[in-house]
């Protein structure tokens, strides 16, 4: 997997100061995308265990309130073994920090991929929180936090897997 970026103070991705990867490969290729560079598979760097322990060195400060996972796509099938690594490496270092993942996938399409996609199954026990949906320019909403359209979904990642269905959260602050 390569990776188009990593910030290590990002304010904009979850709330609190937070440690954010962007995963590279998307084949949504959303129009007015605010990262179509990172589209490619190729794009920037290869990931390496030194970069995952980066991650987590930067996730040490009481400060830092979590992970966010973004890209490019990091649900798409290619990016999925890492991503589910460096996720459970994340949650075993730091149960009490929220990891949050932005996909293009609707919460639908990642429960019917499910049972063909064990690490998928996996990786999606250690989200929080899911901001899920294609960006779609015509509801593109700068009021929205956390979000750039207005189709796209906040969701209770736990409690919509238990329940089979998405659950949105109201609030976006998060203590496990």
């Amino acid at each position: 997997m390569n990776y188009a970026g990593l910030r290590f103070h990002d304010t904009a991705k979850g709330p609190g100061v937070r440690v954010s990867l962007f995963v590279s490969g998307c084949e949504h290729a959303c129009p007015g995308c605010f990262n179509p560079e990172a589209w490619p598979f190729d794009y920037g760097e290869t990931y390496t265990a030194e970069i995952t322990a980066q991650i987590l060195d930067g996730l040490e400060p009481s400060y830092i309130k979590g992970f966010t996972l973004l890209g490019g796509e990091p649900l798409h099938p290619k990016n999925i073994p890492a991503v589910r690594e460096i996720s459970q490496a994340v949650r075993m270092t730091y149960p009490r920090k929220s990891i949050w993942c932005y996909t293009g996938y609707t919460f639908e399409e990642l429960l019917r991929r499910i049972e063909t996609e064990p690490d998928l199954g996996m990786l999606l026990r250690y989200i929080d929180v899911l901001v899920e949906g294609r960006f779609i320019e015509a509801q593109k909403n700068l009021a929205l936090r956390f979000r750039g359209s207005s189709n796209q979904r906040v969701l209770d990642c736990p409690t919509s897997l238990t329940v089979g269905a998405p659950i949105e959260l109201e609030e976006y602050t998060f203590i496990p």
